[in-house]
């Protein structure tokens, strides 16, 4: 699930759960320089979590593939629910000994299949850009992805964060999929870690329930200090564009009264002349 320009990518090819067999899991696990990328990755998005350090957190991996970033939320201290698609992918992670994970078979298109705010966070490494491709007439891309933010939006408590690494395979599919996030009500955006590096850059969807969230710095940018993307604002951004739109005169005020009448004179209908008393509000004792 790595994936470079001189690469071709999977999506494209096979639905998940047929394109990661048993070979491909197994080679999936045993490539030293694959591992130490899902370490870092995961690692990353532990980090942009923001969990507590003083206690153990209940995290939700989608995604989880072969357990690698299970392993890295084992490893700081966290419980862990990983589920995948893929059949072979989950038969590599049950060898593992996964002392705080537990694992199960479901497709994240589907939505998450849990109850309303069970999750202290939720990680997704390098899977999140499949629900943007379909293998057969009734998927759906758009309503897989709203689906599965829908659910996520659900299964998370209220002040607990989601980042999802994703490889997007162009700009504006990276859009699709935070405004599909935005849509269901999450604050947020994507952080694009190192952009100016083919084979480095990451993008990270960092999504919250907090209206005035703002997303961790992007690694890699000259300061680090600034998120580099397409920001979510969630319901905000649907009262900017209600601000947006051309002003309406009140209902019976003078302007409205005089627009209706223009409107019938070009239909041909006969009104009434104006006066001082048109659009004029009687008293209450008239």
């Amino acid at each position: 699930r790595e994936y470079h320009s001189i690469m071709s990518r999977p999506e494209g090819s096979k639905p998940p759960d047929l394109f990661y067999d048993e070979t491909e899991a197994r080679k999936y696990d045993s490539s030293s320089r694959m591992i130490n990328i899902q370490r870092e990755i995961s690692n990353r998005a532990i980090e942009m979590l923001g969990l507590p350090t003083d206690r153990p957190s209940y995290v939700l991996d989608v995604g989880c593939g072969s357990g690698l970033s299970g392993l890295a939320l084992e490893e700081a201290g966290h419980y862990w629910v990983g589920c995948d698609i893929s059949a072979s992918m989950l038969d590599v992670a049950n060898q593992r000994e996964n002392e705080k994970g537990d694992l199960m078979k479901h497709d994240m298109g589907q939505g998450l299949p849990f109850r309303p705010g069970t999750f202290d966070g939720v990680i997704s490494i390098s899977a999140l850009q499949w629900l943007c491709y379909s293998d057969s007439n009734d998927q759906n891309p758009i309503h897989r992805l709203n689906k599965f933010f829908s659910s996520l939006y659900m299964v998370l408590k209220k002040d607990a964060r989601a980042v999802l690494q994703f490889y997007p395979e162009t700009s504006e599919q990276a859009v699709v999929i935070a405004q599909a996030a935005s849509k269901v009500g999450f604050a947020g955006g994507v952080v694009i870690d190192y952009p100016n590096s083919s084979k480095a850059k990451k993008y990270y969807l960092c999504l919250s329930f907090e209206r005035a969230f703002k997303v961790p710095g992007a690694l890699g940018t000259g300061s680090g200090a600034a998120p580099v993307g397409v920001q979510v604002v969630g319901r905000d951004r649907g009262q900017m564009s209600r601000s947006n739109k051309p002003h309406r005169a009140p209902v019976k005020s003078k302007d409205w009264i005089v627009k209706k009448k223009e409107q019938r004179v070009k239909q041909g209908k006969e009104v009434k002349s104006d006066s001082k008393f048109t659009g004029r509000k009687r008293h209450a004792g008239f």
